[in-house]
């Protein structure tokens, strides 16, 4: 079971058929196939083999899939790193990842050689803008090194509750079989084109948008960045019939002026994952674009997808569908028992998506399991017809964009400030970007503080997506009778905003 044989096979038999189009020009999956073969022999001579871990620092380029397949071909671990990370934040992600080769954006040089000062790591390195060159000198001869299904083909860092990401093993036995469930679930077929902005370095850009349709022989309509009439101006060039988005892009293309000016006829239906999607969000956009948002879910380390909203099928507002196919999902207490229809639980899934473990974490990986069941932290339902609901978090975990922000691993930055007594962070409602951090302070006695000046404090190691967008100074923070600061009371008075 390898996770490129779809891909590698789409090559051999259609050649010429398009599977990237970009800033207006299309890439053969032959001419993919081939690129990513020489990426691979140059790879080879810099000492990667199977097993060896290859971090990715690329944007939404064809260069990223290039990568990608090359890394695999050669029966490689990809990495894929979050190029708005700041040094301090990626220094972790070297060192604990073990990369012996970091793949990287000329753009981000200033960036990669501050992390090199930061990290023990110092992985060799590869710039993008070498392809072309590579490209062109390296032997095209097909290299495919042969897997196992439990073999890990990927680490993807989800941020953790104790500060430091953990890295989530996913195998080739992982993603292929979900790539499979998401072919099935979306009902595509290779005359489809995958309209990608989300970016890939997060699952459900890497799983739905990339992996699923190159697998299938399908078009990826590939873009840099998020920009609305950018992605209109894209599904009308490349004739995108399936958008996956996260919430608040949904919010900022409901409000485009006159999408009318563009041909969308080609489009027939939207993916909504990566943070619950607003009702009214969902309203506004099918009233305005006639196109429906089918919502799913699933956490990093279930590849991602659990769930989805059947296509075509009956579709319910704010739930986010029935699993997957292999995908079971359960209701269960906090002592692992499953619990009835209607009643409120964590969600728990099991399958052949589920991540093998965190790298080098056992202690994690022991307490993120219900015997074969992933605990997700998400308090949900089932109803009667079997359709899931989220209807909290157990983890302290913020999702702005679709990107999840940890507290505690600001809170960590904050109690560093000299200034600073106490602190607490916690997630508000923000229309377009789902939520956003606001920070609660007490100050030490005689001490002073600006909003401005704590930002400044956090901006170089924080990346601007945690960064807390309000700043909140007290007296003092509410506890619990144990003396824990009581987070569930702040939220409460978030709740009590909203209403009044």
């Amino acid at each position: 079971m390898d996770l490129v044989k779809g891909f590698v096979e789409n090559a051999k038999k259609s050649p010429n058929r398009p599977a990237i189009f970009f800033m207006g020009n299309e890439i053969t999956y032959g001419e993919l196939d081939a690129a990513s073969n020489a990426l691979a022999h140059k790879l080879r001579s810099m000492g990667i083999e199977a097993g060896k871990h290859v971090g990715l620092l690329l944007f939404n380029t064809p260069n990223n899939p290039i990568a990608y397949f090359a890394v695999v071909k050669l029966g490689g671990t990809i990495v894929p790193m979050n190029f708005l990370f700041k040094p301090y934040e990626l220094s972790y992600l070297f060192d604990h990842s073990d990369i012996e080769v970091l793949i990287y954006e000329p753009q981000l040089e200033e960036l990669v050689k501050a992390t090199l000062q930061e990290s023990k790591n110092q992985p060799k390195l590869l710039r993008s803008d070498e392809f072309q060159s590579i490209i062109a000198s390296e032997s095209k001869a097909p290299v495919l090194v042969e897997r196992e299904p439990d073999d890990v083909a990927s680490i993807l860092y989800t941020s953790g509750t104790t500060g430091r990401p953990k890295g989530a093993m996913l195998t080739h036995k992982n993603l292929t079989s979900n790539v499979e469930a998401v072919i099935e679930g979306v009902k595509a077929t290779p005359d489809d084109v995958f309209t990608l902005v989300l970016p890939l370095f997060h699952s459900f850009g890497i799983t739905v948008g990339m992996l699923s349709p190159l697998t299938l022989g399908a078009k990826v309509a590939l873009l840099p960045r998020f920009m609305p009439d950018s992605l209109l101006q894209t599904i009308e060039a490349a004739g995108g019939t399936i958008f996956m988005g996260v919430p608040s892009m949904f919010a900022v293309l409901a409000d485009v002026p006159d999408p009318k000016k563009y041909d969308l006829s080609s489009w027939k239906f939207c993916i909504s994952g990566g943070a619950p999607l607003p009702i009214p969000v969902m309203e506004a956009f099918e009233s305005k674009y006639g196109v429906l948002i089918y919502e799913g879910d699933g956490p990093t380390e279930c590849s991602p997808v659990t769930a989805v909203n059947p296509i075509g099928g009956k579709r319910k507002p704010g739930s986010i569908g029935l699993p997957v196919k292999y995908v079971e999902m359960k209701i269960a207490d906090d002592e692992g028992n499953f619990l009835p229809p209607e009643t409120i639980g964590e969600i728990v899934v099991k399958g052949p998506n589920v991540m093998k473990g965190y790298y080098k974490d056992p202690e994690a990986t022991k307490a993120a399991f219900f015997g074969e069941y992933f605990r997700t932290g998400d308090v949900g339902k089932v109803d009667e017809e079997g359709y899931f609901y989220i209807l909290d978090r157990k983890k302290d975990v913020i999702i702005v964009d679709g990107l999840n922000v940890y507290p505690c691993e600001i809170e960590e930055l904050l109690y560093a400030h000299p200034a600073i007594k106490e602190a607490t962070i916690i997630g508000v409602p923000h229309r377009l970007h789902g939520e956003i951090p606001r920070a609660y302070i007490v100050l030490n006695e005689g001490q002073s503080l600006t909003q401005r000046e704590l930002i400044d404090y956090l901006r170089p190691k924080l990346a601007q997506f945690k960064l807390p967008r309000q700043v909140v100074f007290v007296e003092e923070l509410p506890k619990t009778a144990t003396g824990k600061i009581a987070k569930h009371v702040l939220r409460e008075q978030v709740r009590k905003e909203a209403r009044s």
